[in-house]
């Protein structure tokens, strides 16, 4: 895999994300998704805040009014949602005005990737892998708000994560 960014900023607020050596998961997976849609080799910036349930829940409510925890949120440096429902977003680039090489901010929740991933009977780690390249995906202007983008951006994670050995987490 091509090296992706200089700079992913970890910031870790849990020490539970310590154990679970969050940095490699990282890297792979947003490496696995730079590559994937052809910005691997890249400068690009992502902060990412590891954090627990009560944190998340406050973002959520801060951010999205919604007043309990989620597993992972995203603020895009940039937007590049497509005008079109379903349609390819804009692609990222370091050059343009205002955007620089950062892509934007993700906050993950232990408390809630735990019990997901247990729920579902998936290995932590590749739950955590697959919540991180939805984030990413985000940043970079997919959703899944309707279901043109959902499909588009639900196909994509189950390509990407394949390309690191993870089954299709919608299967």
């Amino acid at each position: 895999m091509t090296p992706i960014m200089d700079d992913i900023d970890i910031v870790i607020e849990d020490a539970r994300w310590q154990a679970a050596d969050l940095d490699p998961l990282a890297m792979r997976a947003f490496g696995a998704t730079l590559d994937h849609l052809g910005l691997g080799g890249g400068d690009w910036e992502i902060v990412l805040l590891a954090c627990d349930d009560g944190r998340i829940a406050a973002l959520n409510t801060e951010f999205r009014d919604k007043p309990q925890p989620t597993n992972v949120l995203s603020w895009p440096a940039a937007d590049l949602a497509p005008d079109t429902p379903g349609a390819q977003p804009r692609l990222p680039q370091a050059d343009l005005p205002g955007m620089g090489a950062a892509l934007g901010d993700i906050a993950i929740a232990y408390d809630t990737c735990a019990r997901e991933a247990a729920e579902a009977g998936k290995p932590f780690t590749d739950h955590v892998s697959h919540l991180l390249v939805h984030g990413l995906l985000h940043l970079l202007g997919y959703d899944h708000i309707c279901d043109e983008d959902a499909a588009l951006m639900e196909g994509l994670e189950t390509e990407i994560l394949a390309t690191i050995g993870i089954a299709d987490p919608y299967a």
